[in-house]
C-alpha cells in the first residue's frame, strides 16, 4: 500500500555530509530515519510528524542531522552534516500510523541506502 524508496547514500570522508531522501506514495502519516550496521541492531536515527511540527533524534546524530518532509513531493529527507565513521550503516526510512521511535511500531520500510564514512 505506501511504497518507500530510499536514496542519497555514498562514501564520505569524516567530517563530510550527506542528503539522504525517501521518496513514498501513499498516505504515510509519521517517518523515521533507522540505521543498520553489520552484527547490530537496527537503530532510531530521526522522526518525523505528517504535518512536519514534530521531529526527535537519536542522542548519536542530534546537532548534526535534520530530518524535513515535502507533503506537496511525498518525500522526506534526512540532511547528515559532520559525519563520523560510527554513522557507516545502512539507512532505511519507515512510515507508520503513529508517532513513535520504535522501529517495529512502523507498518512500511523502503530497501535501505549505504552510508559510509572513513576515516
Amino acid at each position: 500500500q505506501v511504497q518507500l524508496v530510499e536514496s542519497g547514500g555514498g562514501l564520505v570522508q569524516a567530517g563530510g555530509s550527506l542528503r539522504l531522501s525517501c521518496a513514498a506514495s501513499g498516505h504515510t502519516y509519521a517517518m523515521g530515519w533507522f540505521r543498520q550496521a553489520p552484527g547490530k541492531e537496527r537503530e532510531f536515527v530521526a522522526i518525523i510528524s505528517w504535518s512536519g511540527d514534530f521531529t526527535q533524534y537519536s542522542d548519536s546524530v542530534k546537532g548534526r542531522a535534520t530530518i524535513s518532509r515535502d507533503n506537496a513531493k511525498n518525500t522526506v529527507y534526512l540532511q547528515m552534516n559532520n559525519l563520523k565513521p560510527e554513522d557507516t550503516a545502512v539507512y532505511y526510512c519507515a512510515a507508520g500510523p503513529k508517532y513513535t521511535t520504535y522501529s517495529r511500531s512502523f507498518d512500511y520500510w523502503g530497501q535501505g541506502t549505504q552510508v559510509t564514512v572513513s576515516s
